[in-house]
């Protein structure tokens, strides 16, 4: 397991602890439509599973079911690379972990933006501490959170199975996955070819941004958005102020690689 440690930085997400009784719908409903009516109780700030690719946008939680603990991907800005941390790090020996379904961020580090030009299916995944750094693969399968600015590299496809959990494909057409390196340590690299246990990952997003994503689209199937008329710098903004309190835009073009 990777045990460097990470400058521990706490932060509060309102809303993480809300707890509401859920009441048992009758009649035949998928598992997404139930999941959307309980998330729709939630506190805005409340970490809840996206339904689908739409809406993993904004602060994101990125857990890999990994055996004993499970492992987030981490953003060390000591050192400025990516960090596979445990779930349980903080966690007493007596204590009992918790289900993914319960569990969410306890440090920015923790916490990665989700960023994506209006109408594309690709994201970007930047850093929610330091400098804001985006997840970058190169065609050798390196992965590394090292650049200011986006380009083809930086650009992810997420695929939401029907369990709920998600990969990552990039420019490549190749996945995301955790692997083992010398020493023992964890690892993320991006040159899978298939999606097994290694490339899924359970993903969480904050309420909000959820709720957002559906008035989008209701909006979009009514006619009430035009995609040309929308504007990416401000559209962003909102999301890539987060913890790093500036905007990184695309430059336009994109470079060959």
């Amino acid at each position: 397991m990777f045990s460097e440690k990470v400058r521990p930085t706490k932060l509060k997400f309102k809303g993480e602890k809300t707890k509401k009784k859920r009441k048992h719908e009758d009649g035949e409903e998928g598992p997404s439509r139930r999941r959307r009516k309980d998330d729709s109780d939630e506190a805005p700030e409340t970490w809840v599973f996206p339904d689908n690719a739409n809406e993993i946008r904004g602060p994101t939680y990125i857990i890999h079911p990994s055996d004993p603990s499970p492992i987030c991907i981490t953003y060390d800005s000591t050192r400025g690379r990516i960090a596979l941390q445990s779930a349980d790090k903080d966690k007493p020996e007596d204590a009992e972990s918790p289900s993914i379904k319960d569990r969410a961020p306890s440090e920015v580090s923790q916490v990665w933006v989700v960023t994506r030009v209006a109408g594309s299916a690709t994201i970007n995944l930047r850093t929610g501490v330091g400098e804001g750094k985006f997840i970058s693969c190169d065609k050798h399968g390196i992965v590394s959170a090292d650049r200011e600015a986006r380009g083809p590299q930086e650009e992810w496809t997420p695929v939401v199975f029907p369990d709920g959990m998600v990969a990552f494909q990039n420019v490549y057409e190749k996945y995301l996955g955790v692997d083992e390196v010398a020493g023992g340590q964890l690892a993320l690299r991006g040159d899978s070819e298939e999606v097994g246990f290694r490339e899924r990952f359970w993903v969480k997003i904050q309420n909000k941004y959820k709720k957002e994503a559906h008035e989008e689209e209701k909006k979009r199937k009514e006619g009430l958005i035009d995609e040309s008329s929308i504007d990416e710098a401000s559209t962003n903004k909102v999301y890539q102020a987060w913890g790093a309190g500036r905007s990184v835009v695309s430059s336009g073009d994109k470079k060959e690689v």
